[in-house]
């Protein structure tokens, strides 16, 4: 720390009368309220007599009250603007009056004001000191011009002491006078180095924060690359631990809605057909010529109702193809609310799921209200009611009962393929 940051500076009496003047400029302008409670009887005197009777109690609020003291500092400041910034900044103020930068310092106090004023002090110092000696050797030479007057009155026998004495008071305020300015010589240049010096550390001290402020800025940039590269690999890895999840749950139910399928059908079987036992093998009739074709198609309202009757069976309607086979002069809206409610019936007699396939293609909703039992899709874009159709089936897993009902005959060859029962529209709205 500087030695001059720990010691209070004494403003010198001219410093302290500018002060003054100020201050007591200031409270005259202030709001009784405002005005601190030390002053307030002083406030209300002439400006002279405030300076005159109330000096002490002036300077000692402006030196122990902040809130005063910033009032007299900003009524400076708006005089000598431009010089309150270079005070603030701790710019060189060699150019500016040191009665001025010390009065501003003193009030201000930014940091490191204590120096900035103690400096301005010792500069107004040593220029009232070659003030005082320019005064001087006014003085001795005013005194060689008496003397001459005097050699001239007194005649030749007192010319030679009075030259004697006019040439030794010129000397000696020559001297004096060469003193004065080699100190005034050396402190002006002590003062240039101390500034320069402090330009130089100002300087390294601005490079070094600028170094520091790209490091940190560089250090923070990589930091938040490396966490978002950390956010993105575990939002992959939880998508791809969600992924795994979904497809193990997916063949999981599948696997157990086969199992549960093949068990419920075998119970059922078992049950309700308790078929004699048979002294015919298939090979028999494979020798004897009887084989037969077996379609997977069912013909009537009676046959689709006993097929339903299976365990677990997933029937799923083609849904346009069957409303406007059955009633096709109304609405689609109309047509698709007719099916869903009519299927919904159906779903409250009998134990099967019930999937109904719509063409999306026409800027339909994607959902809609569907009744307790009955499952309403519609196709995504760009697909047509018919691939939904070979998606629902392609999803069961083998060995499921499957009816598909619908009339498009390309359909209905696919889903033969695929081991699922087919139905006509007709059928179903003659079960319906």
């Amino acid at each position: 720390m500087n030695a001059d940051e720990s010691v209070e500076p004494t403003l010198p009496p001219a410093i302290r009368g500018q002060l003054l003047e100020v201050a007591s400029a200031v409270l005259g302008r202030m709001a009784p309220d405002d005005v601190p409670p030390p002053l307030r009887p002083i406030a209300r005197f002439a400006p002279a007599k405030r300076r005159r009777l109330g000096a002490t109690a002036i300077l000692a609020a402006v030196d122990a009250d902040d809130s005063f003291r910033g009032r007299v500092a900003e009524a400076v400041e708006q005089a000598s603007p431009q010089l309150a910034e270079t005070v603030a900044s701790g710019g060189s103020t060699a150019a500016s009056a040191p009665v001025d930068v010390a009065l501003l310092a003193y009030l201000t106090r930014p940091d490191g004001w204590r120096s900035t004023c103690a400096q301005a002090i010792r500069r107004w110092e040593v220029e009232q000191g070659e003030t005082a000696d320019a005064d001087q050797l006014a003085t001795a030479r005013a005194e060689a011009a008496d003397l001459r007057a005097q050699l001239k009155a007194s005649g030749r026998g007192e010319a030679a002491r009075i030259k004697e004495a006019v040439a030794a008071a010129v000397a000696h305020g020559e001297t004096q006078l060469a003193e004065v300015r080699r100190r005034l010589r050396t402190e002006t240049e002590a003062r240039k180095a101390a500034e320069r010096e402090a330009a130089g550390l100002r300087d390294e001290l601005a490079a070094a924060t600028a170094d520091s402020a790209r490091a940190v800025s560089a250090h923070e940039a990589e930091l938040r690359r490396l966490r978002s590269r950390i956010t993105d690999l575990e939002r992959a890895g939880e998508s791809v631990r969600r992924e795994q999840r979904a497809d193990r749950d997916l063949d999981d139910a599948r696997l157990r809605l086969l199992v549960d399928t093949l068990v419920d059908a075998a119970a059922g079987i078992r049950r309700e057909l308790s078929l004699p036992a048979s002294t015919t093998l298939p090979a028999d009739a494979v020798a004897g010529g009887a084989t037969g074709t077996g379609a997977r198609s069912l013909s009537d309202a009676a046959a689709l109702i006993r097929t339903l009757a299976l365990p677990r069976v997933h029937l799923i309607v083609d849904g346009y193809n069957v409303t406007k086979t059955g009633y096709g002069e109304l609405p689609l809206a109309a047509q698709r609310q007719r099916l869903v409610q009519s299927l919904a019936a159906l779903a409250g007699r009998i134990d099967a799921e019930i999937t109904i396939a719509f063409d999306g293609s026409d800027g339909v909703p994607v959902q809609m209200p569907s009744p307790r039992g009955v499952r309403v899709l519609f196709s995504r874009q760009g697909q047509i009611a018919d691939d939904l159709i070979r998606d629902l089936v392609a999803a069961e897993p083998t060995g499921r009962a499957l009816i598909v009902v619908t009339s498009d005959q390309a359909i209905v060859t696919d889903m033969r393929r695929a081991g699922a029962w087919t139905a006509p529209s007709t059928v179903l709205l003659a079960a319906l």
